[in-house]
């Protein structure tokens, strides 16, 4: 999904999932992503729906709600509500 065809309706909000950096134990030794179930719950906004009622902007990065939105393109984003974004990162 190089080129975004996807254009969110009303308040949703198109965000690309960001990578967690990988995590170092104190002895050096660095975890796989396997080792940790939690996901990532920060991205940036790829594309945002018409609705007047959405703050965020393209290329901002947010920190959204743990179990909202819906998956796609094998978890590379995520659809949420504006609703479930709850802060803009500077």
């Amino acid at each position: 999904m190089d080129k975004l065809t996807i254009k969110p309706l009303e308040d949703y909000v198109l965000i690309k999932i960001e990578k967690e950096e990988k995590k170092k134990t104190d002895s050096g030794i660095f975890l796989p992503e396997s080792a940790s179930e939690e996901k990532s719950q920060m991205g940036k906004v790829a594309v945002v729906g018409d609705s007047g009622k959405i703050k965020v902007k393209k290329s901002q990065k947010v920190i959204f709600k743990e179990f909202s939105g819906t998956e796609i393109e094998g978890g590379k984003y995520l659809m949420v509500k504006n609703e479930d974004i709850l802060a803009v990162v500077e």
